[in-house]
């Protein structure tokens, strides 16, 4: 089943783009921020479908990616949990997955919780 789009694609990579081309410390609208992390949240479900990992970025949304053990309710047995600016630096190539975890910006649990392979999902 193909993940359901609530941001275009347009809009999506608009808003990526915008992110990716902010000099570093530059303030973004949060609306901006907001729909290039549920953009590309609905881009690695659509690369990794599934249901096994839980990928959460808060406050801005939270998809379910990744095939394996069906997860149905409560907390899923993987669980990605990051913010928004190091979410977006995993997902347009400019933080590598293994430094996101040495730095402790990024935290994962579970078998399938490394999403290395996925990423990057956009090319700054």
């Amino acid at each position: 089943m193909a993940a359901r789009r609530r941001v275009s694609p347009q809009d999506g990579a608009r808003a990526a783009r915008q992110w990716a081309a902010a000099q570093k410390g530059q303030s973004l609208p949060r609306q901006v921020t907001a729909t290039a992390v549920r953009f590309t949240l609905e881009e690695l479900a659509a690369c990794a479908p599934g249901r096994s990992v839980e990928v959460r970025v808060p406050p801005f949304g939270a998809v379910q990616a990744v095939a394996g053990t069906v997860h149905r309710r409560g907390t899923p047995p993987s669980v990605v949990e990051t913010d928004a600016a190091t979410w977006l630096a995993l997902a347009t190539g400019r933080l590598g997955w293994q430094e996101a975890m040495a730095s402790g910006a990024l935290a994962a649990s579970g078998e399938r919780c490394d999403l290395s392979p996925y990423l990057p999902l956009l090319r700054a």
